[in-house]
């Protein structure tokens, strides 16, 4: 009964972040509107839509990650079920103070919060509004941190250590090869590392912009603030694909009937991910001339590096493992797959704008959401599918038909749409966060809202079936314990 308890947290978990994804895409869609002169609701509103959209949907894409992450992980190590319970309670609690925060309150101050907007706004939000917003933010924090934490004490007991959870003791050669952890193991251990410091540096500069809104009077370093924001959410974004890219040797290994070898090539390209995920984020800060040069350069180099030893090997490794296979393309993976592609093409240009004479012309512009939205549209939100029908496609007789197939064309269509509309925005030189646009920056705004709607009805297609496989698995699952 405890991997069938577990499963159906985890299937309450991938509802949650389904559902909150989709109607992130829903404000997404209505701010491309705006901006595309379709309809007007006002700065207020746009920037309250931007608040949520940002928070909400690295949330939710967060919330499914961690569901992927601990389902594969809980095979290898012993979890705690309570934990993870938990951390959707949290989650619920904090989505909801956020919520709140943003439309009750009106607090619009965008996912960054930067130290000193909360509390000071220019009467657009009150000292309610900032802190309804900055404590939920706190609680969906921590629910991922004792996750997190437990994780991290789960994978200390079977291997020893987190360095033994990397394989270091295999790169040494203390170990051989076919005695390295899984794959799965690996990469847990890595965002255990990485995603521990983003949520300690979150932790801090949330609480000292609460203490700020309550009382003014208590100041502290604004470059400092910065810094520990964009810590926080940059690696914090950039961690949900190495989560979720477990399901990727996981489900095309079972696909194929090929194991995914952790090798010694494999587990360094981890530990060069670890420690550069956790020290890359200054490339946010390329515009911030009073940033030490030191921090500008490491930002700068590791930009270009950040990605592409665990890209790169996993996506050879996707292709090899495939190739030849004899693989059945079902839903499933054929969604795992298509996120390798949405993540290598999705990196593209993140290079480009990590590049310092570009960034100086590009990053305020929406060339950067055109990457991001490549990146997690394409690669993160496709692993989240992929695992839902695989999920599906082991538990019950329900099979996809024309419509899923159907689905899929359209969200793949659907999504390059959006994220080309960005990047055409970006290469024209639109700035990003604004609520209105000139009439010549217009028209990639309408074609990425029209992009949306449709991919907007590719996931609710994608939805549907999951909800079907959840009510029929409730109805098998009730006929079992009256037999039992």
């Amino acid at each position: 009964m405890r991997m069938e308890k577990g499963k159906s947290t985890i299937i309450q978990q991938l509802i949650i972040a389904a559902m909150m994804i989709i109607l992130m895409m829903g404000f997404g869609v209505l701010m491309l509107l705006q901006q595309g002169g379709v309809v007007d609701f006002g700065p207020a509103a746009f920037y309250q839509f931007l608040t949520i959209h940002g928070t909400g949907m690295i949330g939710g894409a967060v919330l499914a990650a961690t569901a992927i992450m601990w389902y594969f992980l809980n095979k290898y190590v012993k979890l705690s079920l309570s934990v993870l319970k938990l951390n959707i309670v949290l989650f619920v609690l904090g989505v909801v103070m956020i919520i709140v925060g943003v439309f009750a309150f009106e607090f619009s101050g965008s996912w960054t919060f930067l130290y000193p907007l909360p509390a000071i706004s220019s009467g657009a939000w009150g000292t309610a509004g900032a802190l309804t917003y900055l404590i939920g933010l706190q609680l969906v924090g921590l629910g991922l941190l004792i996750v997190l934490l437990d994780a991290g004490r789960a994978i200390i007991q079977k291997y020893g250590s987190l360095g033994k959870g990397l394989g270091w003791d295999v790169i040494t050669g203390k170990k051989r090869e076919q005695d390295a952890p899984p794959a799965a193991v690996v990469a847990s251990t890595m965002v255990v590392i990485v995603d521990t410091a983003a949520l300690l540096s979150g932790t801090i500069v949330i609480f000292m912009n609460i203490i700020h809104v309550i009382n003014p009077a208590f100041t502290f370093d604004p470059l400092l603030a910065k810094n520990l924001t964009f810590a926080f959410g940059h690696i914090l974004a950039n961690s949900t694909i190495y989560m979720a890219v477990i399901a990727v040797y996981e489900i095309l290994s079972r696909s194929t009937g090929r194991p995914w070898k952790s090798n010694k090539a494999f587990l360094i390209a981890w530990t060069m991910s670890t420690l550069f995920t956790m020290i890359v984020y200054p490339h946010h800060l390329l515009q911030d001339t009073v940033m030490p040069t030191w921090a500008l350069i490491v930002g700068q180099v590791l930009s270009f590096a950040n990605g592409l030893p665990v890209l790169v090997i996993t996506a050879y490794g996707a292709l090899m493992i495939v190739y030849k296979s004899g693989i059945k393309w079902r839903m499933g993976s054929s969604l795992i797959f298509l996120s390798m592609f949405g993540w290598t093409a999705g990196v593209i240009p993140a290079i480009l704008d990590s590049a310092i004479m570009v960034n100086h012309v590009m990053h305020n512009t929406k060339w950067v959401p055109g990457h991001f939205h490549m990146y997690m549209g394409l690669g993160v939100i496709a692993m989240l599918f992929g695992f839902m029908y695989y999920l599906v496609q082991n538990d019950q007789s329900i099979r996809p038909n024309q419509l899923d197939r159907f689905a899929f064309c359209l969200y793949t269509l659907s999504i390059l749409g959006v994220s080309f509309s960005f990047l055409t925005s970006g290469a024209i030189s639109t700035p990003r966060k604004f609520a209105t646009h000139f009439e010549q920056w217009q028209a990639p705004a309408i074609f990425g809202g029209v992009s949306g709607i449709f991919l907007m009805i590719a996931i609710g297609i994608f939805i549907i079936y999951f909800i079907r496989y959840m009510v029929n698995r409730n109805k098998d699952f009730s006929v079992e314990k009256e037999i039992a």
